[in-house]
């Protein structure tokens, strides 16, 4: 069943997007820079051109007919993609280029979420409850400071994962497989999208209520008025990061109450 998807983006106040968004008939997804810019990477590429890259991979293969389960997705785009420039760049720097993902696709009736790094993917059910997918690991370092957080990007002991130079970190994504016919609307995030409900107060259910009436661009601005009044060092991370919003439905909205998702 196709999807009916609306999105806006917005940079950094003051810099350079690094996000991606790519939508389908069937699939949408998020990337998000997740390696800080100016960083010693040991790579002739830049964050930017790596998210491109990893965008058009995955929607080729979001594309494909018979598509396999999204962690394979990813896992076959992160090895295409370090074949691709590893030839020329030190594969083995923790700081190398990298991602955060955040996928939905429908498939048989079946919307399959994918999600690794900090880029949340909120699911408003048909009876108004909302259940957020995210990947908070990285909220549980003892320091934000970017020394300290490339210490453990991709580390599986007491690290957090992100799409970058190690295919395997697919194998750490979060996934869900839930009945589309559950289903009323679906957010797909950047984390500087996410910060109405994660720092400003906002329920979730505010969040979606004003997505679904206002759009995604509306949320996004409403993000960077929360932000412009919020004094330096109040939160943990980033002031303000690139926003990426995308607003998913199906194309008829069932009204059937659902259970839990389930775990792929």
């Amino acid at each position: 069943m196709p999807l009916e998807i609306t999105h806006a983006t917005a940079p950094t106040p003051g810099g350079v997007s690094e996000a991606a968004v790519v939508t389908g008939p069937t699939f949408a997804l998020v990337l998000d820079g997740a390696t800080a810019t100016g960083a010693a990477t040991g790579c002739v590429h830049d964050v930017a051109w790596y998210v491109q890259q990893l965008a058009g991979l995955l929607r080729a293969r979001l594309l494909s007919p018979g598509s396999p389960g999204l962690r394979e997705v990813l896992r076959t785009a992160l090895t295409s993609l370090v074949e691709e420039h590893g030839q020329s760049c030190d594969m083995t720097n923790a700081d190398s280029p990298s991602s955060t993902v955040a996928v939905v696709r429908e498939r048989d009736g079946i919307l399959d979420v994918l999600v690794l790094g900090h880029s949340p993917v909120a699911l408003q059910r048909s009876n108004g409850a909302v259940e957020v997918i995210v990947d908070d690991r990285a909220a549980y370092l003892d320091s934000y400071a970017e020394e300290a957080v490339s210490g453990y990007r991709n580390n599986a002991a007491g690290g957090f994962w992100v799409a970058g130079a190690k295919p395997e970190a697919a194998d750490h994504a979060l996934t869900a497989s839930i009945p589309l016919s559950q289903i009323q609307q679906v957010a797909v995030l950047s984390e500087g999208a996410a910060h109405l409900p994660e720092r400003y107060g906002w329920s979730w259910p505010r969040f979606m209520a004003e997505l679904s009436e206002s759009g995604p661009g509306r949320i996004i601005a409403a993000t960077r008025e929360a932000e412009a009044g919020t004094a330096p060092g109040a939160f943990r991370g980033r002031a303000n990061n690139t926003a990426a919003a995308v607003l998913c439905r199906p194309s008829s909205p069932a009204h059937t109450a659902g259970a839990d998702p389930v775990p792929s």
